[in-house]
């Protein structure tokens, strides 16, 4: 027993007890089972998609500039100019308009029709990328459009004029192909009875040579009678030739000259602003919707928990506090910010002011403890305002705690700012450092001596902690009975929010409620706990000297006193 006349604690330990109440009550019924990870809350609806569109907004606008400014590259890699022209056609009588027009619009496509273009251009360009420059369409059954892409204005009513003349010299060329083989075939029918007559004369003339017979009088009068019809029909075959020739000419040429060009060659003006709007637009679009569909994929598939009620069936603990997202880029000047305030408002009232001699909290970092490290520094500092001796431990890697109240080293030191005065508490390299209160297991490791001394009067000891289930968390309840955690909105997955709540069960300190930053506006559920049969409370840790050791027996007691 060390007694100073200043400041007296008495804690009570019992092991029997703590055995009994470390068990939990079942009175006969079977335990009711947490929820594990196949907890579901149905199907996502609107909001949950538009909430991850909503978070996302980076991701997609970025997207959607990229598709811009690639949609803007393109324009300008294959930047055109477009000219049009029109022709009006002469339908073929040998086939019907709509099907004639048809034929034209292929002939008028076809490599032949670009081949000669680009003969009258001058151009050597391949005939089968010149085809992809131009469309041709039907407005009528008699009038075609062209319509020309080119990288200059002068260079699309070129070639437009061309690719016109080029199908108009080409169909008048396939008509004059056509009249010349019908021609052709008249003639050939001409030639074949002249042919006809003339073997008819000459087997005459063989026949009358020859002795004559009754047979050879009957045959000579037989190939006379034919030749005399064959004489016949011969001018009356030449006539009707004659008459085709004529007639075939004149169709072939209303069908050439009756086709023209109806409208010259000229620039569009709104042909280089639609083809722009049409690259850059598209390219617009095409990046948003990429953009979208990665976000929400990505939020639908993704196992992090964003709901109040997604992390307190995790945890098996109630969020009973969740503040928007907070950002820590100005130090202690953010914790002026009302989302901060709400959070230390929270964690004040958490405090454990029923334990004695000290109240510990304990803030367990689940991701991120910026905003958890800014919180608890906050309360500190607001409760040595007030004239209590604070003591903060920082048990995270990193220090980011202590190094905002300028401590940068491990070890104990003393900070002091606008007129507060407290204790930090840097334990350094020890991946689970051992704190100045016993838990009821008296295995427990000994606290630092240090340590000890310097919690020794404090009023209140904060601490911030991330547990990793790797390492356990029985070192946790040597630094506080109560624990706050505090979990960032998407930012952990199921497993690992369960395991930290396991642990600082396992560890016997009590879980009083979790803290949701960066909830979404539209989470409607409300975080409660799932529901535990009744239990007795973890045991009470007690403080602990570095001259003796954790009582053992029933009923000891423990007085620490300061000098």
């Amino acid at each position: 027993m060390v007694s100073d006349g200043e400041r007296t604690a008495t804690a009570s330990v019992a092991a029997s007890d703590n055995v009994a109440k470390s068990l939990p009550r079942t009175d006969g019924l079977p335990a009711a089972e947490p929820p594990g990870e196949e907890y579901s809350t149905g199907l996502p609806g609107w909001h949950v998609i538009t909430a991850a569109a909503r978070r996302g907004v980076r991701v997609w606008v970025v997207t959607a500039v990229l598709g811009l400014i690639i949609g803007a590259g393109l324009y300008v890699k294959h930047a055109s100019y477009q000219a049009t022209t029109s022709v009006v056609l002469v339908p073929n009588p040998v086939e019907q308009p709509a099907e004639g027009i048809l034929t034209d619009v292929a002939l008028a496509q076809s490599r032949s029709v670009a081949a000669l273009a680009l003969q009258r251009l001058g151009s050597s360009e391949n005939p089968g990328s010149f085809v992809s420059s131009y469309t041709v369409t039907p407005v009528t059954d008699r009038v075609l459009l062209f319509t020309l892409h080119a990288p200059s204005s002068s260079a699309a009513v070129d070639e437009a004029r061309a690719v016109a003349s080029a199908f108009l010299a080409y169909r008048a060329h396939q008509f004059q192909v056509g009249e010349q083989r019908t021609l052709s075939a008249l003639q050939q029918q001409v030639t074949q009875a002249k042919q006809q007559l003339a073997t008819l004369t000459r087997e005459i003339n063989q026949l009358a040579t020859q002795p004559a017979s009754p047979q050879q009088q009957a045959r000579l009068s037989a190939l006379r009678s034919q030749r005399l019809a064959a004489q016949a029909q011969l001018p009356a075959l030449q006539t009707a030739v004659t008459a085709d020739q004529v007639s075939s000419r004149t169709a072939t040429a209303h069908l050439i000259q009756g086709s023209q060009i109806l409208d010259a060659a000229v620039a569009s003006p709104s042909g280089r602003v639609k083809h722009a709007a049409l690259y850059v637009c598209g390219g617009l679009l095409v990046g948003l919707l990429v953009g979208l569909a990665i976000v929400i994929i990505r939020a639908l598939v993704s196992d992090r928990l964003r709901r109040r009620d997604d992390v307190a069936h995790a945890l098996d603990g109630p969020v009973r506090l969740s503040v928007g997202r907070v950002r820590v880029r100005r130090g202690l000047a953010v914790a002026q910010r009302p989302e901060v305030q709400r959070i230390v408002a929270h964690l004040r009232d958490a405090l454990p002011w029923e334990d004695r001699p000290v109240a510990g909290l304990a803030v367990v970092a689940v991701d991120d403890p910026a905003v958890p490290a800014l919180s608890l520094v906050s309360l500190a500092l607001s409760c040595a305002r007030e004239g209590r001796q604070v003591v903060l431990a920082d048990l995270c890697p990193g220090s980011p705690a202590a190094r905002l109240l300028g401590v940068r080293q491990p070890g104990i030191s003393t900070a002091s700012m606008d007129g507060a005065h407290l204790v930090v508490v840097v334990p350094g390299d020890s991946v689970a450092p051992a704190g100045p209160l016993h838990p009821a297991a008296s295995s427990a490791a000994r606290p630092d001596p240090e340590i000890t001394r310097a919690c020794q009067g404090a009023d209140i000891l904060l601490s911030l902690v991330q547990l990793d289930p790797a390492l356990g968390g029985e070192h946790l309840a040597t630094w506080a009975r109560s624990a706050v955690v505090m979990v960032t909105a998407g930012a952990a997955s199921w497993a690992k929010i369960h395991a930290i709540g396991e642990m600082i069960r396992l560890a016997g300190t009590r879980l009083v409620s979790a803290v949701l930053i960066g909830a979404d506006k539209t989470d409607e559920s409300l975080g409660a706990a799932y529901p535990h049969p009744p239990a007795h409370d973890a045991p009470h840790p007690t403080p602990a000297t570095p001259e003796a050791a954790p009582p053992t027996q029933a009923d000891p007691a423990l007085r620490i006193t300061r000098r």
